[in-house]
């Protein structure tokens, strides 16, 4: 891979090149990203990696080769999916995104290889362009000493997992289908984050806005399909 391919294929994540120098020995690039990690471009098309946590990088640029050529797993049409104990919840989703030829990918079905669960959810999101977070009340919590604010909320590992991949691939690749919002917790204050609502028909209540939000991150989900 060439170092314009390389540069290109970062814009179209939230990858921000931060600075751009050219090698002490003169035989590639080096770029330098704004979260820390750096890929060496050689003049060979060699690429390697250094740096903080470039594994996401990696995945991602590797992904964009494999997936034109011999390894058809992958594709523009895989969504990454985080849930947590609405087994019904989910079961709409994944008809809801199978309906729109849709690929989604569940990370308790996806092979471990070794690897932790950190290490495996940074490995799959680097191969999609698109999260959705699944936040049911699946919880209850109150502030310490305060019990008449129980209040439902998400599983930890789902709010754990939004974490993730808000980094991993930022706030306008992930949406979050919110379950009873009016009697539940948002898990994130975070300014900007997409929160789209529904109490029980998942793909009435939140399908049209969930199919825009994904339209404009590079889906083709037609109107019929709604």
């Amino acid at each position: 891979m060439d170092l314009e391919a390389v540069k290109k294929r970062l814009a179209e994540r939230p990858y921000k090149v931060s600075d751009e120098s050219r090698l002490s020995n003169e035989t590639g690039t080096q770029l330098r990203l704004e979260n820390q990690a750096i890929i060496n471009v050689f003049d060979t098309g060699k690429v390697s990696y250094q740096g903080k946590n470039p594994e996401p990088v990696k995945a991602w640029l590797e992904s964009s080769e494999s997936s034109s050529s011999s390894n058809p797993e992958y594709s523009n049409n895989d969504v990454f999916v985080v849930y947590g104990h609405d087994l019904a919840a989910r079961a709409q989703l994944e008809a809801l995104l199978r309906r729109w030829n849709l690929n989604p990918l569940f990370l308790d079905q996806l092979p471990s290889e070794g690897q932790t669960i950190i290490e495996k959810l940074e490995k799959y999101t680097g191969q999609v362009q698109y999260a959705i977070v699944l936040a049911t009340p699946d919880d209850e919590g109150h502030k310490s000493g305060r019990p008449d604010e129980k209040a439902f909320r998400a599983r930890q590992n789902v709010v754990l997992e939004l974490g993730m991949v808000l980094w991993l691939l930022g706030r306008k690749r992930v949406a979050i289908l919110l379950k009873n919002p009016n009697d539940m917790e948002k898990p994130s204050d975070i300014e900007g984050l997409l929160y789209i609502p529904f109490t029980d028909n998942l793909e009435k209540e939140a399908g049209v806005t969930l199919a825009k939000e994904m339209s404009k991150a590079g889906y083709s989900i037609t109107v019929d399909s709604l």
